[in-house]
């Protein structure tokens, strides 16, 4: 059975009793860290808490307290319970996609693209609900913390990679469907200063590559592989390989990129 298969067949419930069962073995190993741990995962009867509480931690500043996070992402949690189903979707995505994970708790205590993910999706149901100042204030906490840039209106589905991330850039009408991988450095931008619809639609399965540009309302389809470095300036066929500046097609590839995270040309 592949790392894949192992990780699909766990439940919601099963993922967080398994990141308790990790934290609870290296807060024994590490006693140093064991104070972090209790705080971040131990002290917690459910992920929604743990995970309001982890970027409440992350995010607070002078000008909005912990506590004053917490309750703001406790209430969309509990408003919509599917951006919690999302965190988790995006927990596993992590582990059957990086070879570096080797426990589920690693996204959620130390990956800035997974922390950042769920802050967007805060600041989307923020956006949704016409609280929109508090939106654009947490997108700009999440920029300064994590050198990731997500506007509040994008749209992005469930299990998201976002591999590294520093300097991602995602713009206000870009949509992300499901099992998407992002690696770093990557913009999905507008061409210049137009009005509307104006950032790419990023399929189900597509993988982008490390310092990818894909650039105005344009689609790369489902299970497509824009390559490292390219400028991606018309829309991508589904499962095509796309490279160079400007890029073009140079292949097809698997089914899955995102899931393979396989970089090499068909």
């Amino acid at each position: 059975m592949t790392a894949l298969q192992k990780v699909v067949k766990l439940t919601t419930d099963q993922t967080w009793s398994r990141m308790r069962v990790e934290a609870a073995t290296a807060a024994a190993q590490e006693p140093v860290l064991a104070s972090f741990l209790h705080a971040t995962i131990l002290n917690h009867s459910t992920f929604a808490d743990a995970l309001s509480f982890r970027l409440a931690e992350k995010l607070s500043d002078g000008e909005m307290s912990a506590m004053l996070w917490r309750d703001v992402c406790a209430a969309a949690y509990r408003t919509e319970p599917r951006i919690v189903e999302a965190a988790l979707a995006d927990i596993l995505a992590c582990y059957a996609r990086d070879p570096a994970t080797f426990e589920y708790m690693q996204p959620f205590l130390y990956f800035k693209g997974y922390l950042a993910l769920q802050a967007q999706r805060v600041a989307h149901f923020l956006w949704r609900h016409d609280r929109r100042p508090l939106a654009l204030y947490l997108q700009s906490r999440m920029s300064e913390l994590l050198q990731v840039d997500i506007h509040p209106a994008t749209e992005i589905g469930k299990g998201i990679f976002l591999d590294h991330a520093t300097g991602v850039v995602i713009g206000e009408t870009a949509v992300i469907e499901d099992d998407v991988s992002i690696l770093q450095n990557v913009t999905l931008g507008g061409t210049g200063k137009e009005w509307g619809d104006r950032h790419p639609k990023i399929r189900r399965g597509a993988l982008i590559s490390v310092g990818a540009k894909v650039l105005g309302n344009i689609e790369v389809g489902e299970g497509a592989k824009v390559a490292a470095g390219s400028v991606v300036l018309k829309s991508v066929p589904a499962h095509c390989t796309v490279a160079g500046v400007p890029a073009r097609p140079v292949g097809g590839c698997c089914d899955a990129p995102a899931e393979t995270m396989d970089q090499a040309f068909e």
